[in-house]
């Protein structure tokens, strides 16, 4: 399958589209494989994911669970002297509200627990898995709370390990993680608890002035999945100009999902364990000229939402400004502009055809980053839809 990918990841936006609908549409796939969660009964291999923004005061009860095989808690943090994983009254309740409206409206559903997120930043995390001791007070609370609140699994967001060392002691973190879900699972006769990580875009940092790669070995024997986060690529932190936050494709650069998702293929990560994130929010700029709107364009301040602007918003902001939306298909991406507000963001086509790409390139599935910024599950339904590989 590898050496097949660079061929159609070249075709022209019209072929590829040909090509895709082939592959989804006509069933060009084999429906035969199954996984197998740590208990060793049967488990859908697909991952349709969406992370929970519990801040954001959305209600669990609202959430469209037919659409979702995983849904994330984020985030809870661990204690910086004790390095527990600790969880406070409030968080108490609303975790356990969590797990059990998705329990009553789909027991198929599976809740997982994230831990950490871009907030928390990556000192905690760096010395939390720098030393045996820390690791194992960590890991060993991680699945008491787990537990506790019904989850089924735990997802780590580490953002990110900045130096080669702290990638070494990720690699060290997963690999006594995963021993330890092991071992309970053998002592308590349940389910093992499943065990991802919400990671960069590109298994390495070929951007910073520190050059790493993910220990992507450990990774690939020790976690169930990866959640590649492929967006945020350009972003109002650069006003300079407009830029696509997530393009499929890039030919100027590469910042582009295909560069990401290639490079975790090439590093050694089976398809079968590589998610595709995408964003449910667009970054916003504006235009230091109305007239000049192309990709690129110069661009003098942040827009609408200090630069950011949820899925729902963006809709809002068109219908309300009637205005002009164009599709990309050479980068697989859309943006809006009216007046001197200029957005870049997921629309529906963006979206589905790099649901279709996923599925032609043998991934795993897809995530979005966050379901409260969505607003009417427009694209969470039509990509649930879209997803017919079983693997």
């Amino acid at each position: 399958m590898l050496a097949s990918i660079p061929r159609y990841l070249k075709m022209s936006p019209g072929n590829f589209l040909a090509f895709i609908f082939f592959v989804v549409f006509v069933g060009s796939y084999d429906r035969t494989v199954v996984a197998y969660d740590g208990s060793g009964t049967a488990a859908s291999s697909v991952v349709k994911g969406t992370y929970y923004p519990s801040w954001t005061g959305y209600s669990p009860e609202s959430i469209d669970t037919s659409l979702f095989t995983h849904i994330y808690y984020a985030f809870v943090n661990p204690n910086n002297v004790t390095y527990e994983l600790v969880v406070a009254d409030d968080d108490a309740v609303s975790l356990s509200d969590f797990t059990s409206t998705l329990r009553r409206k789909n027991k198929a559903v599976k809740a997982l627990l994230s831990i950490g997120g871009a907030k928390e930043g990556p000192a905690l995390f760096a010395v939390i898995a720098s030393n045996a001791s820390s690791r194992g007070v960590f890991i060993k609370s991680s699945i008491q709370v787990a537990r506790k609140y019904g989850f089924d699994g735990l997802d780590l967001d580490w953002e990110y390990p900045r130096t080669h060392q702290e990638m070494d002691s990720l690699a060290l973190l997963l690999t006594e993680w995963r021993f330890e879900l092991e071992k309970e699972a053998q002592t308590t006769n349940q389910p093992r608890l499943l065990l991802t990580a919400a990671t960069y875009f590109s298994a390495d940092f070929f951007l910073d002035a520190v050059f790493r790669s993910y220990p992507v070995a450990a990774i690939a024997t020790n976690l169930d999945w990866v959640n590649a986060m492929c967006y945020d690529y350009r972003g109002p932190w650069d006003v300079s100009a407009v830029g696509f936050q997530a393009s499929f494709f890039d030919p100027n650069s590469n910042l582009s999902s295909t560069r990401g998702l290639k490079s975790w293929l090439k590093a050694g990560l089976p398809k079968e364990k590589l998610i595709m994130g995408m964003p449910l929010y667009g970054h916003s700029w504006k235009l230091k000229d109305p007239n000049l709107t192309k990709i690129g364009s110069p661009a003098v301040a942040k827009g609408p939402g200090d630069g950011f602007m949820p899925y729902s918003d963006v809709q809002g902001f068109i219908r309300n400004n009637s205005a002009r939306v164009i599709y990309d298909p050479e980068t697989v991406s859309t943006y809006t502009y009216a007046n001197a507000t200029w957005v870049s963001y997921d629309s529906v086509a963006s979206a589905m055809v790099k649901v279709g790409l996923a599925q032609a390139m043998g991934l795993r599935g897809y995530f979005f980053w966050a379901l409260s910024y969505e607003g009417n599950w427009e694209i969470s339904a039509q990509a649930s839809r879209l997803w017919i590989r079983d693997n």
